[in-house]
């Protein structure tokens, strides 16, 4: 029998080939470190809350190993733009720091992704900018100045109602009031969220403990560390071993019902986790550690939920995949589009809106490997 192939983002991975059917497969397994090496195919550990201390610790739940991403879906050949949803981004800052990258290459990242229209939310004096950065955009200027009031937070809302997706926090900064404008895209429930870079700083800073999901939130570990600090999450360095339980704590921790709360806790090898399942990205890619990667990431996850979440306004001929599956992919596209460039040009040099550009045959080699 031909050996079927192995998915591109999980070719350095020790994980079962797939089935010839290529099915989605999972199991469960136990993490165990032996003669200091890890095997990362499952996660056990314990979660106890202690209502007096507000301290909740990473030992004692069960989760469910995940293989594989699931795999890229088509397109329909008879699909349009509308077809393909909508991604609102919500960023950039003025002031002495001006911050217009990051929700320029998650617009791009979105659009590259396959989503059909990118809009950009963005503080009213960078608007013009955005749009010279990414033509293929629309811009809803936001009155943001020194600070978010009403009628920013309003906008945001007003954009968001005809949106499939949000992605917030890609260069937002931190001017007052962020946190009552991230709070505003939080409590959007009826479509899917990214909250990313800023967000999760204004989220660390607010009063907010509960989400209710679809909601994804993508820190690295010192944003993992500010979150579990507000939360009373048991905190030690998040070392390579405890990097499933870490992400698995902070989404139980943020769930409040409603549809699953996903983290995505950025590394070489970034992990992802509702709480219940767990994926982790066997690729480690130096390239990837470069300014915007991660605002490149936010975008992808954004343009995928646009298209193919089933709270995202789907055509029932579309697709569907939950928020877990499409974090799982978003990582999964995120990472062969960095080895793609990796093979070309080594392992140091990649610039953010290259890796940006790479995501289309990246997506086209997961298609093939589906």
């Amino acid at each position: 029998m031909a050996r079927s192939r192995r998915h591109p983002s999980t070719r350095r991975a020790r994980v079962p080939r797939r089935s010839p059917r290529r099915q989605h497969r999972r199991s469960l397994a136990r993490l165990v470190q032996r003669d200091g090496h890890r095997d990362a195919r499952s996660v056990r550990g314990d979660r106890h809350h202690d209502s007096r201390a507000g301290t909740v610790s990473m030992t004692g739940f069960e989760l469910e190993r995940v293989d594989d991403p699931p795999p890229m879906p088509s397109r329909p050949s008879d699909g349009h733009k509308g077809t393909f949803g909508t991604t609102l981004v919500v960023g950039g800052a003025t002031g002495p720091r001006r911050m217009l990258g990051g929700p320029c290459l998650a617009a791009r990242a979105a659009l590259r992704s396959g989503c059909g229209l990118a809009v950009l939310g963005v503080p009213e004096s960078l608007a013009t900018a955005a749009l010279s950065i990414v033509p293929e955009a629309t811009a809803i200027p936001l009155p943001i100045t020194d600070a978010c009031d009403v009628d920013a937070i309003e906008a945001v809302r007003e954009a968001a109602s005809t949106a499939h997706a949000v992605v917030c926090g890609p260069g937002l900064g931190s001017p007052a009031g962020v946190e009552a404008l991230v709070d505003a895209v939080a409590d959007l429930e009826d479509r899917p969220r990214v909250l990313d870079a800023d967000a999760l700083n204004a989220l660390a800073g607010s009063s907010r403990t509960t989400l209710h999901g679809p909601i994804v939130l993508t820190p690295h570990p010192g944003e993992w560390n500010r979150l579990a600090r507000r939360l009373g999450i048991e905190r030690d360095a998040i070392s390579e071993i405890d990097r499933p339980r870490a992400a698995a704590a902070l989404a139980r921790r943020f769930d409040g019902g409603g549809g699953p709360v996903v983290v995505v806790l950025k590394g070489d090898r970034t992990v992802v986790s509702d709480g219940r399942r767990l994926w982790r990205c066997e690729v480690a890619n130096p390239a990837l550690a470069t300014a915007g990667s991660g605002d490149v990431l936010a975008g992808v996850l954004g343009g995928l939920f646009a298209q193919f979440h089933p709270r995202a306004g789907a055509p029932a001929k579309k697709p569907i995949l939950d928020a877990f599956d499409l974090a799982c992919l978003g990582v999964a596209l995120h990472a062969e589009a960095g080895a793609g460039w990796r093979r070309r040009h080594g392992d140091a040099g990649l610039l953010a809106h290259e890796l940006a550009d790479e995501l289309p045959p990246a997506r086209g080699r997961l298609l093939a490997s589906s």
